[in-house]
């Protein structure tokens, strides 16, 4: 009788502790410009900040905003998502610091939805916000319909030590960088910054406005591979796209455009060290600089442009004019 008590008692108690477990992590939170963190985080009784809300949330789970405000800063450590809603203003302010860091585990998915990063970069401002957007780790991170202005450094940095896939949907990028044209460090002043330096960090970027950078609207640096398509890149200080690698083999990079439109910066497209650029049905136009841009550091880089037909610039997809330094030197291929 006694050994009953004791087990049905066993079973109260895990059951007790598996409500008070779902009770602290719900599946979906919320956020509200008027919440507070001490609530649990439903839909009647809102937190105040993303911070607040995700240690309520599962992972795996949402956190959705509720109505226009101001949501924080936020350091994402598990597979979460952030859905800022549709029609109103979510939004994340910083000064010195990142906007959202994704340090999430190997095996993590992060989607972010619907926000407005503000870094407040700006004329008399010495601490505007470092990093809209800084993936340090996880297996995927999905940015859609988002807005990413005024950071120092760049408006996404992806720099991380494992294997992984970026995806950037329907979202802008601007106003990014305070460094002087010519003189941005590698990841300083870019639009889109990516790296790994363990395997192969995949990105895709489509119908998005990358516009008014001090250094490259996308730089795809070591070990990375971006693919661009149905985009605009004005008003960059370095080049529109950049690729880069370190000279050696099987560590250049790979970027390329397909149907986009690069224009009113210094340089088109960029490749350098063992790195390779693709380059079709894209517009280069009113650039100061060279729209095919090949440099060599260590090794030359190869900027591949489409051509339909022979391969030559005659049968060239690419509309390439008014760019102050010229077309440039490009590789003709077919294969479109």
């Amino acid at each position: 009788m006694k050994m009953r008590k004791l087990s049905v008692i066993r079973l109260f108690a895990i059951v007790a502790l598996g409500t008070a477990f779902m009770c602290g992590q719900a599946t979906r939170t919320w956020v509200s410009g008027v919440g507070d963190d001490a609530n649990p985080c439903s839909r009647t009784a809102p937190c105040k900040t993303f911070a607040g809300a995700i240690s309520k949330t599962a992972p795996g789970g949402e956190i959705d905003a509720l109505d226009p405000g101001g949501f924080g800063a936020l350091t994402i450590t598990k597979s979460i998502t952030l859905d800022g809603g549709g029609g109103q203003v979510a939004s994340v302010l910083v000064a010195g610091t990142n906007g959202i860091t994704v340090a999430a585990g190997v095996n993590d998915v992060v989607i972010i939805r619907n926000l407005r990063l503000d870094g407040l970069l700006g004329g008399g401002n010495a601490n505007a916000g470092l990093n809209g957007i800084s993936f340090i780790s996880g297996k995927d991170l999905n940015i859609e319909n988002c807005i990413i202005f005024g950071f120092n450094l760049t408006g996404i940095n992806i720099n991380v030590n494992q294997t992984a896939t970026v995806h950037v949907v329907n979202t802008i990028i601007k106003n990014i960088g305070s460094c002087a044209p010519g003189s941005c460090g590698n990841g300083t002043g870019d639009g889109i910054f990516a790296t790994t330096s363990t395997g192969t960090v995949k990105v895709t970027v489509d119908n998005s406005q990358i516009m008014v950078v001090a250094n490259n609207g996308i730089n795809a640096s070591q070990n990375s591979r971006v693919a661009v398509n149905r985009s605009l890149i004005s008003a960059s200080g370095g080049s529109a796209g950049q690729s880069v690698g370190n000279g050696g083999a099987g560590s250049g990079s790979s970027l390329s455009f397909d149907n986009c439109e690069l224009v009113y910066g210094n340089n088109g497209v960029t490749a350098i060290n063992s790195s390779t650029a693709f380059v079709s049905h894209t517009t280069i136009a009113y650039n100061s600089g060279t729209a095919y841009n090949v440099l060599t550091a260590t090794t030359a880089g190869i900027v591949n442009a489409y051509a339909t037909g022979a391969a030559s610039a005659a049968n060239g997809t690419n509309r390439v004019h008014d760019n102050g330094g010229g077309a440039g030197s490009p590789t003709y291929i077919t294969g479109n």
